[in-house]
Formats: structure tokens, C-alpha cells, sequence
């Protein structure tokens, strides 16, 4: 029998990834699925509860059929054709269910680290610098950008009031990072306003780390017709 996900919740199953879900989020699994259940999270945070109860769902199938052949195995039943079949059955069972677990697993890991990115940016005293093209990128959405869809193609362009290029691919992955975020109030087809988050105008203000060699203090200038200073 396969355990039934639709009766009432399923709570908790130890996972590898937990402690890492509550560390990115600040919460246990289990407050965070009930401000889930609640509405009190953003939309990347729902994604990873739902995800992380499928993930605990998917480690429930793994430990029913893992029991089930410890059972089949250890003495209880007559060793005869029918017990061979039932086993070699659990055994394919547990195979699929182990699948479908890792493949949990991935999703969760891919909704998570976004949020592990944009925890790192906003943690107080983090001095993490942007890389060139993340800069580049941020100004030119501060200073106004839209994300546009084409009517007949479908395909997602940025539009940003400098002139400069961002890729959509980009947009997405600091989106994901939570240094921007879309207006989805407005049609994406007429445009939609882009605009930086909190975490993205922090990071934006820590620019980038100085090239290596850069003198800490400008050498002083010398005006015209004064020696300069005589070194001993």
C-alpha cells in the first residue's frame, strides 16, 4: 500500500537539506509550513515550503517501503514464490520512491538557494562585493526598466531607461537573488516596472572591491610652479 499524501499533513521527515532551510529562512520547518499554510511568507519562501513538503513526502514513500522490506526479509513470513515476488516488488518500489526523492530534493535545493544568496547580501556587516556585470546591471534598472513580452513570440525582453543591456537570464537570477523585483500589477505585455529591493540597493551601495594594487589614498597633487616637497 502507498502511503496516501491528501491525509492531513505530513509532518516533518528528517531530510539532509532541513538545516539549511531553517538557517535561510530563520524559521523551523514546522513554523515555516504553518506561515505558509497562513499566507505570511513571500514567494520565494512559499515555493521552498511547498517544495520541502513534497521533499518530506517523497522521504515518508522512502522510509514506508524501506520498512516494509526489512519486514518482508526478517523471518516473519514463509520463504516461498509469493514472498520472492512481494520482495522483488517492494524492492522496485523503494528504487522509484528513492527517485523521486532526489528528484525532491533538486527542487528544493533550487528554490532554496536564492533565498541562501539574498540571507548572505542582507546579513548585517556582510561586505560581500557585486561582480562587475551585477553592478552594471543594477544601475541601469535604477534608473528605470521594464520587462516587456512580445505579443506574437512570447519572448521576454528588458527595456531600461539608460539604454544599457540587461539579458532577461540576468533579470531572472537577481530576481531569484532578491535584488530586484517586478510590479506584477501591470501586464507584462504593456511592460512591467522594474525596481531594486532593499538587499539589491545595499549591495548596490557596497559597489565593487577595488582592483588589486590600488593605492588606498590618491597620491597628492602638486600645483603649478611649487617644488615639490624635498624627502630626506
Amino acid at each position: 500500500m502507498h502511503p496516501d499524501p491528501g491525509r492531513g499533513p505530513v509532518r516533518r521527515a528528517v531530510s539532509s537539506l532541513d538545516p539549511r532551510v531553517e538557517a535561510a529562512t530563520g524559521h523551523d520547518v514546522g513554523t515555516l509550513w504553518d506561515h505558509r499554510d497562513r499566507g505570511l511568507l513571500d514567494e520565494a519562501q512559499n515555493l521552498l515550503a511547498d517544495r520541502h513538503r513534497a521533499l518530506a513526502q517523497a522521504e515518508t514513500a522512502v522510509t514506508f517501503y524501506r520498512t516494509l522490506l526489512h519486514r518482508l526479509s526478517n523471518g516473519e513470513f514463509p520463504v516461498d514464490a509469493p514472498l520472492f515476488e512481494r520482495i522483488g516488488r517492494t524492492v522496485d518500489q523503494l528504487e522509484g520512491a528513492a527517485a523521486a526523492r532526489d528528484a525532491a530534493e533538486h527542487l528544493v535545493l533550487a528554490a532554496l538557494e536564492p533565498i541562501e544568496v539574498a540571507a548572505r547580501i542582507a546579513r548585517p556587516g556582510n561586505q560581500a562585493p557585486l561582480a562587475v556585470a551585477d553592478q552594471a546591471a543594477l544601475l541601469a534598472i535604477a534608473r528605470g526598466t521594464k520587462l516587456h513580452q512580445h505579443l506574437l513570440t512570447g519572448q521576454m525582453s528588458v527595456a531600461t531607461a539608460s539604454g544599457a543591456r540587461v539579458s532577461y537570464a540576468h533579470l531572472q537570477q537577481l530576481e531569484a537573488a532578491g535584488l530586484v523585483s517586478r510590479d506584477t500589477g501591470h501586464p507584462v505585455h504593456a511592460g512591467q516596472p522594474i525596481a531594486l529591493t532593499e538587499a539589491g540597493r545595499a549591495a548596490l551601495g557596497r559597489r565593487i572591491r577595488p582592483t588589486a594594487g590600488a593605492s588606498a589614498s590618491p597620491a597628492p597633487v602638486t600645483r603649478p610652479g611649487v617644488f615639490p616637497p624635498h624627502r630626506r
